[in-house]
């Protein structure tokens, strides 16, 4: 199976959200910025037009592991970021320095989350049902040596779409956006040691690669076989996620319930287990 590109993307300037600046985020925004270049070469009509949130300040424990640098200390993360690609790249993108809550609206073609708590992302995915039904939700996640990049598409409570709607993350893995579950190693780390004892130097910056070549590959091909990576820094394995309903109704998705609205449900016995990566 494939999955096709909503055409009226390729016909007009595609508005993007990235939610959190952070050690996944910082990368993505430079993937970004390389993909509007391309696309406007390649002869796409505007390309990106890129909107961040995140209302956290570059830190000393970010720099070395984050696209920060020393001069960047106490600034808005959203601001450092965009303005450097404004600078460098001629974009006018914007950064908005909050966070996005459960009674916000995202309407924007293509979502990606980049944050580090099961809160965070469930309030994504309620200011993406405020949106247009079926954009795309890109979910990065990871702990200390593996993680997951998810390309899904939202669709608010009694909307439809033309078919053909991927599965997001909650709806594969219901657990990495219900608040109830903590995560022992949640929250920001106070120096960048102890970063570094949470995550390795490098996987941010791979998960990143493989996600964003995903989604690129759907902006430049108008299609892609698979929508989501599982990467595994410590066995150097990197596993792909098929557009397939047999592959998705491993995970325990009723493909008759793709329109649910994240659905509450019991885990199948044979369902795989989510590793609970949440951080970003």
């Amino acid at each position: 199976m494939e999955h096709a590109i909503n055409p009226q993307l390729l016909q007009k300037t595609i508005s993007v959200a990235l939610v959190g600046a952070g050690g996944t985020g910082s990368q993505v925004i430079t993937a970004l910025a390389q993909m509007h270049y391309a696309l406007v070469k390649l002869g796409h009509p505007g390309g990106l037009s890129v909107t961040v949130y995140d209302d956290d300040r570059v830190s000393e424990s970010n720099i070395g592991r984050q696209w920060f640098f020393p001069a960047d200390l106490g600034q808005y993360k959203a601001d450092v970021l965009v303005q450097r690609v404004n600078m460098t790249m001629g974009t006018d993108w914007t950064s908005c320095p909050s966070k996005v809550s459960m009674s916000d609206t995202l309407h924007f073609d293509i979502v990606i989350g980049a944050v580090d708590t099961r809160k965070a992302r469930l309030s994504i995915m309620r200011a993406m049902e405020r949106g247009p039904s079926g954009a795309y939700y890109l979910d990065f996640g990871n702990r200390a040596k593996d993680g997951q990049a998810i390309l899904g598409q939202v669709v608010g409570a009694n909307r439809k779409t033309n078919g053909g709607t991927l599965p997001h993350v909650g709806e594969l893995f219901p657990e990495v956006m219900d608040p109830k579950v903590v995560d022992p190693d949640e929250g920001p780390s106070c120096s960048l040691a102890e970063a570094l004892a949470r995550q390795s130097l490098f996987i941010n910056r791979t998960l990143v690669s493989h996600g964003m070549a995903m989604l690129w590959d759907l902006l430049r091909h108008h299609k892609i076989t698979f929508h989501g990576v599982f990467v595994n820094l410590e066995t150097g394995r990197v596993t792909s996620l098929p557009v397939c309903e047999k592959a998705w109704a491993r995970f325990g998705y009723g493909v008759a319930k793709a329109h649910i609205r994240l659905r509450t449900r019991k885990p199948a016995p044979e369902r795989r287990k989510s590793k609970g990566v949440t951080r970003a």
